[in-house]
């Protein structure tokens, strides 16, 4: 499995990511790039905070990576995360699948994001203008 998963406290490299699932032979490339909006249920955001024990999420990462390689043909698989405080406008999350056939990139690239977000362990703090919560990462 060629896969590449990361915890990063900096930015994320979008065009890198991108770069690293291209192959000649992908037909088609799904990238998912989850982003920090400005407002949560009605209430204005500052910020978010994100936490993660890294170990454990990261190989609960690899076990949705190999689950969506068992389930669809795919060529390349990369998801990087970020942990710390972000600002409106940055992004928390990227998920770039490669496979021969679009509908693999497309489903594998869904699985992922949706399963990562009911079972890694990544904690995330909503900062809004009159208070702040502790929420599941991806609730």
């Amino acid at each position: 499995m060629n896969t590449q998963i990361e915890i990063f406290s900096t930015s994320i490299n979008i065009q890198s990511a991108i770069e690293w699932v291209m192959l000649p032979d992908a037909g088609g490339i799904d990238v998912f790039i989850g982003t920090v909006r400005n407002v949560t249920k009605g209430r204005a955001v500052i910020q978010l905070e994100f936490e993660a024990y890294v170990p454990m999420a990261i190989s609960e990462i690899q076990k949705i990576v190999n689950q969506a390689f068992d389930n669809w043909s795919l060529q390349k698989v990369l998801v990087h995360h970020r942990i710390g405080v972000l600002e409106v406008g940055e992004v928390p999350v990227i998920i770039a699948v490669a496979a021969a056939h679009r509908d693999a990139a497309f489903e594998a690239c869904r699985f992922i994001i949706d399963t990562l977000k009911q079972t890694v362990p990544i904690w995330k703090k909503e900062i809004f203008e009159d208070g702040e919560v502790w929420v599941a990462a991806h609730p």
